[in-house]
């Protein structure tokens, strides 16, 4: 500016300099505009909705670009930081990304270019680091030790140690956080003793814990201070402002538009954005890691909350197990006809018709529900069926998750006129439907079985063992039970037939989306191949998918991405809110540290299902009330005693639940009965 002013003679009137300060001030605002103002050129209108980020990984990241554009063609380039090496590959979809750590800031951006055009992917960087531990044998003899926590899903066989004299070691690779874990030697399971730090298991024992890395305060978070006229002031917890990236609409928003000083920041929304509504979003990060993100609705450039109303931040879902909901068609009415099957493991009449009811009185939207789950309604076998594992009880399969057909309705659950209905009917009311899609299983007697055996996995192991409820050992290949087929989904026509069910589903009764079954047991590829299906086939309807994975956060946050799936169930967070707000003595720095976890592998605004509960598991009022204990067997209890509230104190405890899972992000999931305090266990 100075520069500017030398040109020609020094002008010495006080008037004509505050005349040209004022013209400066008017050119800078200008050249502020310019740069805040998005050109409808840059608009490559190839991404649809909000991308995902892409998390990068170490040594190298694998992703394919369909899952962020569908077709590939559409792209010319991809661009990334510096920082990041792209190696060449056979597939034009397909990359693989080599990043220079010590180059890359925390988040940057990938472009996808498309005819002179782009639109922005925020790019996060890895924050892996390698963590050495170790156990002191004390004198004692072992002949294996592995060590077991949160970030193996408690498998032995995944991180064996080795030793040196009576010292045992091993390097973990961890993100920052902490970790609960124990050893296994010879395969006794015993805490760290050279470690007093431990946190409760919330099953009446307890965990050493590993903390990795700095502690959350060390990463920024940024808040929304102020909306005023055309601008936003955004403020930080740090004495020092974070580095940003802004994302307009799904765009790269020009750095420009930010103005920083010491304790705050203002971003001046752009002239061009025009009336209507648009998103801004703000990723913030510092030299220790990636903060926190702000996602803002601005109608006619003016903050506007009623926007988030219809977005899928504002879903609020209601689990129906379909059996145990309402019995509103007595004519269906049909127990399994076996009396080895104890009559809490039978049918008891819950129906399609009784939840067509329970939408059309307004109970659900008297909730505030606006997403209903319905278990799977596919036609189920009509005989019982004898578990494998001890103590080898019977049971039918009201619960729907024996399927023996991919497109019949069981009868027992209602008709498809019945289906139809409610789909209708929910629709009217602003509630959308998502149904319960089996995909890792079959019934023996499911056609597809019967005609291609071939299409299953092996139920004999080389080793002689059963490969049955092998969770984490053999994790995609085991089987649930002797009768309920594993399918191979490294066979192509696998993948097709079942994407071909699912799709049928979506199309013949008009559903908002599924809820998936055992997610982590089946192939990546699969839930792949169904997302780009779906897309395909419905390029319309904005289908939400959410699915069930019990394990390590690393493990579930493999399935949520672009490409894949919107979200799973927030097991963990659960898990951790259930020991604090069920017992008296849990610290909170338990569900303080367990929703910075959350935050750090999922975003701040992710679809997450906080759940109230579910039907794998026993119901949160058993604890609170002191009706069970965490040191319980809870599915021995369920058939040894009736289960009832004990302590009227389990009540508010459960309000308290409710209270945390509908206040912190994601999405509330309402286990049908908890909003009036149902007890039961497993």
């Amino acid at each position: 500016m100075q520069g500017l002013v030398k040109i020609g003679v020094m002008p010495t009137n006080p008037d004509f300099c505050a005349m040209m300060n004022r013209r400066l001030k008017q050119l800078l605002f200008l050249l502020i505009l310019f740069l805040c103002s998005p050109s409808p050129l840059l608009w490559a209108g190839i991404l649809k909705g909000t991308a995902y980020p892409l998390y990068l990984k170490i040594p190298k990241t694998e992703f394919n670009l369909q899952d962020y554009v569908g077709d590939c063609s559409l792209v010319d380039s991809v661009t990334f930081h510096p920082g990041i090496v792209k190696i060449p590959s056979n597939n034009t979809c397909n990359y693989i990304l080599i990043s220079a750590i010590p180059k890359l800031p925390y988040v940057s951006e990938m472009k996808l270019w498309s005819k002179g055009t782009y639109e922005s992917v925020p790019v996060f960087r890895a924050r892996k680091e390698t963590r050495p531990v170790f156990l002191d044998a004390r004198n004692k003899t072992y002949q294996s030790v592995s060590i077991v926590g949160d970030f193996n899903n408690w498998n032995p066989k995944t991180n064996v140690m080795n030793h040196a004299g009576e010292r045992w070691f091993a390097a973990l690779f961890l993100n920052p956080g902490m970790y609960s874990y124990q050893f296994v030697a010879d395969g006794k399971w015993m805490m760290d003793p050279m470690n007093k730090d431990s946190v409760s298991n919330g099953m009446g024992g307890y965990n050493s814990v590993l903390r990795v890395g700095k502690s959350p305060e060390a990463f920024p978070h940024i808040s929304l201070l102020e909306a005023q006229g055309k601008s936003l002031r955004i403020g930080s917890l740090q004495n020092r402002m974070p580095d940003t990236l802004l994302v307009w609409m799904d765009n790269r928003y020009v750095q420009g538009c930010v103005t920083k000083n010491s304790k705050d920041f203002t971003v001046t929304i752009p002239e061009s954005s025009g009336p209507g509504l648009h998103k801004l979003r703000i990723y913030c990060y510092n030299s220790s890691g990636a903060g926190n993100d702000l996602l803002l609705w601005l109608r006619d450039r003016k903050i506007d909350v009623s926007a988030y109303a219809g977005t899928e931040q504002s879903m609020v879902m209601y689990f129906a197990l379909t059996d145990r909901f309402l019995d509103g068609n007595k004519g269906n009415t049909k127990k399994t006809d076996d009396k080895e099957i104890d009559d809490r493991a039978n049918f008891m009449g819950g129906d399609l018709a009784g939840l067509t009811q329970k939408i059309k009185d307004g109970y659900l939207s008297n909730l505030g529900i606006n997403t209903i789950w319905i278990s799977p309604v596919a036609q189920n076998p009509e005989k019982g069926y004898v578990e494998f594992p001890e103590p080898h009880r019977k049971f039918s399969s009201y619960h729907g998750y024996w399927p023996i057909s991919g497109t019949r309705i069981d009868p027992r659950f209602g008709t498809p006129a019945e289906f139809t209905e409610l789909v209708k009917l929910a629709h009217q009311k602003g509630i959308k439907v998502l149904l319960d899609f089996v995909s890792n299983h079959v019934h023996e007697d499911h056609p597809l079985y019967k005609q291609h055996k071939e299409w299953t996995t092996s139920v004999n192991l080389k080793d002689g063992r059963k490969n049955i409820r092998l969770w984490d050992e053999e994790r995609i290949t085991t089987w649930f039970d002797t009768f309920l087929p594993d399918l191979d989904y490294s066979k192509p026509e696998v993948v097709q037939a079942m994407a071909d069910t699912a799709a049928w589903w979506i199309k013949t009764y008009d559903l908002d989306g599924f809820r998936h079954d055992a997610t982590k047991h089946v192939p990546e590829n699969f839930w792949r191949a169904l997302t780009q299906k779906l897309r395909k086939d419905f390029p319309e309807k904005k289908l939400f998918q959410i699915g069930e994975t019990f394990g390590s956060r690393e493990l579930i946050a493999t399935y949520v991405n672009q490409g894949e799936q919107d979200a799973q169930f927030d097991f963990n967070t659960y898990f951790d809110a259930r020991s604090f707000f069920a017992t008296e003595n849990e610290s909170s720095a338990r569900i303080k540290n367990s929703l910075q976890e959350t935050f750090a592998w999922y975003g701040s605004h992710h679809l997450m299902g906080n759940i109230s509960g579910n039907h794998d598991l026993p119901r949160f009022i058993s604890y609170a009330s002191g009706a069970l204990s965490f040191k319980d067997d809870d599915k021995k209890a369920a058939w040894d005693r009736k289960i009832e509230v004990k302590d009227t104190l389990g009540y508010y405890r459960l309000m308290q639940l409710h209270a945390f899972n509908f206040t912190i992000p994601g999405i509330p999931v309402l286990y049908y009965g908890d909003e009036i305090g149902m007890p039961g266990a497993s």
